[in-house]
């Protein structure tokens, strides 16, 4: 398969990777992949520090992964790139074939 992209093009799909690249931001992603949930709430299935869940959110919603609502004082976030959980599964289904 051959693929040619242009510079932008490359810079694009190049920080799509980078949002993928930390274990924290999939933790988030895996947390938010089924339901809506607030900051704490993800803190609390993640075991992550509310800063920095608050710092990977607000990353993962300008890189337009997730976004968010606000409800009184919380926030809740769900994903919007649908895309990038699909392709967190197919990584995944691929590399279980490769640890066996």
């Amino acid at each position: 398969m051959e693929m040619v992209l242009t510079p932008n093009e490359l810079e694009a799909l190049a920080n799509r990777f980078k949002l993928l690249a930390e274990p924290a931001r999939l933790q988030i992603l895996a947390a938010l992949c089924n339901q809506e949930r607030s900051v704490q709430e993800i803190c609390d299935c993640t075991g992550l520090q509310q800063g920095n869940v608050s710092k990977h959110l607000r990353l993962m919603k300008d890189a337009g992964a997730v976004t968010c609502r606000r409800e009184g004082v919380w926030r809740y976030y769900r994903v919007i790139d649908i895309e990038l959980l699909a392709l967190c599964a197919h990584v995944h289904q691929s590399s279980i074939k490769y640890v066996r």
